[in-house]
């Protein structure tokens, strides 16, 4: 039987090891894609214990412990001391075999608070009074974890209307070396139908300075905006859609639909549509001349649960994979990009697994002369980034395009402690790889595959997101 997370978990060939040991588990981290906060980050927030580290604002954790029919005081609770969260959560973890989170957790407790049991209701108080005690230490800061972490970059989620002021201050403090950089996320723009959008729209309006009243001053204002963002080392954009979309209206009709719902009035699917693939593709125009990776995750299903959602509100953990067939749209969303010469370097990310080797097939028809893995199957994201998940996004990519060219993993995450997902994904890279030398499917040549695994686990990034770190 062998042992639980020893120093070869997953490793188990003598390739994958190798692979391991000698390649992937030294080099630096570029998190290209994450919700970590900018000013935690400036400030060198510290945490005064696990609860705040772990359960603030992860919707993974607490979506298990409503599967294990936890209170709602205990997870989003305010009346709940961090200490009976904890508990709670720690009561519940032995039931989590085969999800990520119980890999995730110990990694975390390793790597960050040298711990080398087993989380459970009998250790819970004494990994309660190790973890306090140790964020007391020096170089478990915020600052500290990054630089522990071994993360060279790091690429925030921000909207177009932010200020950047801490991406300011953290550029200019050159007591810190890991790249903080912001990535351009402009789905409340195009969102006409939100109850937010009237509002968010006038915040758009102040911040670039243009008078938002149609499709026109709406490509203007983010334009602005996108200058700005490159100011401050902007390497990459994200787009956030439920389902892909490819419709066509007159410029008259979506200006009356902007117009309409800055009114506060609800417009058809056809002209929200409509408008945001005459966004999507003037982004897309914008990013190719800019030099950005553009972004697209879909496939989501937001908020199902109404009851939850006027409770809490959104991002909250009630979010699921969605149904939605955009195939059809996407391609053709592709092809006037591709068709017109404006085309940025792609990541497309579908939550969706079953969407798989249709991403893999469909980049191979949109790839660009003299660049390698121009448009990208992104890594296995959120509901997906568990290790079968992982497993079958870079077996279809590898058995479908180039898995050698692949940009790697990302945290995708609002904790600090979450850079341990990158040693998961490279083991299970390893091992993936390894498994295929071992059974005679490729040549035990570690040259190529030592590059491949290097370029994978950093390399490849830090050319495709043209990174000096």
């Amino acid at each position: 039987m062998t042992e639980f997370m020893t120093k070869d978990f997953l490793l188990d060939t003598d390739v994958a090891k190798e692979l391991y040991h000698g390649f992937a588990e030294k080099l630096p981290i570029i998190d290209y894609h994450c919700h970590v906060s900018p000013k935690e980050i400036y400030e060198d927030l510290r945490a005064e214990n696990i609860t705040q580290l772990w359960l603030y604002g992860d919707h993974y954790k607490w979506r298990l412990m409503r599967s294990n029919g936890v209170s709602e005081d205990y997870i989003t609770g305010k009346n709940t001391s961090d200490k009976d969260k904890f508990l709670k959560f720690a009561e519940l973890l032995p039931k989590a075999i085969g999800n990520p989170m119980y890999h995730w957790c110990h990694f975390e407790l390793k790597r960050y608070f040298g711990y080398e049991g087993v989380l459970n209701s009998d250790t819970a108080e004494e990994v309660w009074n190790i973890t306090c005690e140790k964020l007391k230490e020096e170089d478990m800061s915020v600052r500290g974890i990054i630089k522990k972490s071994n993360v060279a970059f790091i690429g925030t989620t921000d909207d177009p209307a932010d200020t950047l002021e801490y991406h300011k201050k953290l550029a200019e403090d050159e007591s810190f070396t890991t790249v903080v950089a912001p990535s351009f996320r402009p789905d409340k723009a195009f969102s006409l139908n939100a109850d937010f959008y009237a509002e968010y729209i006038k915040t758009l309006s102040d911040a670039s300075g243009v008078t938002i009243d149609g499709i026109d001053s709406l490509k203007e204002a983010l334009y602005r905006r996108m200058k700005h963002f490159d100011a401050y080392g902007c390497k990459a954009s994200d787009h956030g859609i439920n389902y892909p979309v490819y419709e066509k209206l007159s410029k008259a009709e979506m200006n009356s639909a902007i117009q309409r719902a800055i009114g506060g009035e609800k417009v058809s699917e056809k002209e929200l549509q409509a408008v945001q693939t005459e966004m999507l593709l003037f982004c897309a125009e914008r990013y190719s001349e800019l030099g950005w990776v553009m972004q697209i995750h879909y496939n989501c299903m937001r908020n199902p649960n109404s009851a939850m959602f006027k409770k809490l509100g959104p991002d909250t953990g009630f979010d699921c994979i969605g149904p939605y067939n955009g195939s059809g749209a996407l391609s053709r969303l592709l092809d006037e990009m591709y068709s017109g010469g404006k085309m940025p370097k792609l990541i497309l990310y579908s939550l969706d697994a079953g969407d798989n080797a249709f991403i893999d097939t469909l980049m191979g028809a949109f790839q660009r002369e003299g660049y390698p893995g121009t448009v990208q199957h992104g890594s296995a994201w959120w509901f997906n980034d568990t290790k079968n998940g992982m497993r079958e996004q870079m077996t279809s990519l590898a058995s479908l395009g180039l898995l050698g060219n692949f940009v790697g993993m990302l945290t995708d995450s609002r904790s600090f402690l979450s850079y341990t997902r990158h040693e998961y994904f490279r083991r299970i890279l390893c091992q993936l790889i390894g498994q295929w030398v071992e059974s005679g499917e490729y040549p035990y040549d570690i040259k190529a595959l030592s590059e491949i695994v290097e370029n994978i686990s950093f390399y490849n990034a830090k050319r495709f997101f043209n990174l000096e770190v």
